[in-house]
């Protein structure tokens, strides 16, 4: 059975696909500097793949333990563990394909590291019999598989080497198909990274790191500058499980999150500098005892029982009926109140439509609209012309205006359509200012410059008479707006 996976797209929009079975014989390895959304292309691929095979996770911040609600992943919390019970867990693991996130979050590094040889040894050495197809998937792999000892003793780091060696090297006649992400390159043992025949390399901007990854991509040095510029989420792809030439894939959205995100700047405290230093300077005073209500720790499950479920099937789970249906009419009002709402917001201009995007869905969810079908770069164009005053789509006449406007970047759109929407209602032509204000800007000469490319693009003619009003007519819609003082 072929299994195409989706990873996302390629500079053309065309589906950028991973061959499953190609990839258990042949193994992935990721590079990207932190932020590059290593973590984010993992996911993707655990998602998409996981009703097809059995997944591993070895996991050092608990980040992917949120795929066990959706995917029905186990999360063993290794802190809760000896070693020999995390051995038994992991042949159990094998013994009945169940798909797994062990989570390494809290543990030094060392502790990870013994934790993950360990792990990874019994996967290894499992019977025969268990050698069922499984994806290890590895994050942060220059952990377990280092360079230099560094801050470990020899010895921890000799059996995690080995056991990722192990995978590496020996894992495919067991079943045992490595997926290894790092940060670093330089800091990854050879050995290891050598292994892989697939490669997804993101932005990295360290000599070193982009001189092999050209090299594992087949790419000349020269070439290599090119791996600096790739976008947050964009990889380039080289492999039998990929494609045979390297191709820049833009990887597609998750259903999951991470626990973790990236840090977002939020407003300091407005209270006065004095005010500040009495706070800070007050005395301390204990909270009386009010005894313990609960406790907020997760609770440790302890190894039998964690055996037990893992060799007990799964209970059928009953899906929630879906909501009903809306119909196009219903689906048009629901976002016609939600654009409103988004645009009579003042902070809304400020916000960059990625923020924005997020704001649009939870409100279409409180409008009824379980999943709204715009994706980003529709929520984009309907953005541009609800800043236009533009709300009902469903009037034809504004379809003609898009069709017209088809070649304009998206940026542009609203302002060609406050005009066009002057122009259909016989109203005095837009300010400059208010040009402004719908692309997002302050400045009177972008949108003078703003104006003239709308025009070289002949979809729109300027015309100011003696007494200094300008009128705008689009050609393509027979409109024309009534003369109006530009300042």
């Amino acid at each position: 059975m072929t299994v195409s996976v989706n990873m996302g797209t390629d500079g053309n929009g065309t589906a950028v696909g991973v061959d499953l079975e190609e990839l258990l014989a042949t193994r992935l390895l990721v590079q990207g500097n932190s932020g590059s959304g290593k973590s984010h292309l993992l996911r993707r691929l655990l998602e998409r793949s996981a009703g097809h095979v059995q997944q591993i996770v070895i996991d050092p911040e608990g980040d992917f333990v949120t795929l066990a609600g959706p995917h029905g992943h186990v999360v063993i919390e290794a802190g809760d563990y000896s070693e020999r019970e995390i051995a038994r867990i992991a042949t159990r693991l094998r013994e009945h394909r169940t798909s797994a996130v062990l989570s390494l979050e809290g543990l030094e590094v060392e502790g990870q590291m013994r934790c993950a040889a360990s792990f990874l040894s019994a996967l290894f050495d499992a019977p025969r019999e268990h050698w069922y197809p499984v994806l290890v998937v590895v994050d942060e792999a220059q952990m377990f598989a280092p360079v230099t000892g560094g801050e470990v003793s020899e010895e921890v780091r000799r059996a995690s080497l080995a056991a990722m060696t192990n995978l590496m090297c020996r894992g495919r006649k067991r079943g045992l198909a490595g997926v290894i992400a790092t940060q670093r390159l330089a800091k990854l043992a050879k050995n290891v990274a050598a292994e892989a025949s697939n490669f997804l390399m993101g932005r990295t901007f360290l000599d070193i790191d982009m001189a092999r990854a050209a090299d594992l991509l087949g790419m000349e040095r020269r070439q290599a500058e090119a791996i600096r510029d790739l976008q947050r989420g964009t990889f380039m792809a080289l492999g039998p499980a990929v494609s045979r030439r390297p191709i820049t894939v833009k990887i597609g959205d998750v259903a999951t999150s991470a626990r973790s995100g990236s840090p977002k700047l939020t407003p300091l405290p407005s209270a006065a500098p004095m005010d500040l230093q009495d706070l800070l300077s007050e005395p301390v005073v204990d909270a009386p005892e009010l005894g313990l209500l609960f406790d907020s720790r997760p609770r440790r499950v302890p190894a039998e029982e964690l055996l037990d479920g893992i060799a007990r099937p799964p209970e059928p789970r009953t899906a929630a009926p879906p909501p009903p249906e809306k119909t196009d009419d219903e689906v048009e009002a629901v976002y016609a109140d939600v654009f409103r709402a988004i645009v009579e917001d003042p902070e809304s201009t400020l916000r960059p439509p990625s923020v924005l995007f997020q704001d649009f869905q939870v409100r279409c969810r409180m409008g009824g609209l379980a999943k709204p079908p715009l994706d980003l770069p529709g929520f984009v164009r309907r953005l541009s012309c609800a800043r236009a005053g533009i709300f009902d789509m469903t009037d034809e006449a504004w379809t003609a205006a898009l069709d017209v406007a088809s070649g304009l970047p998206d940026d542009m759109l609203g302002a060609f359509l406050l005009v066009a929407r002057a122009a259909r209602e016989g109203e005095p032509c837009p300010s400059d200012a208010r040009i402004a204000a719908t692309y997002g800007t302050s400045s009177i000469g972008r949108v003078k410059r703003l104006i003239g490319y709308i025009e070289s693009r002949e979809l729109i003619v300027c015309r100011t008479d003696l007494a200094g009003k300008r009128s705008i007519t689009i050609p393509g819609l027979g409109w024309t707006t009534l003369p109006a003082e530009a300042a």
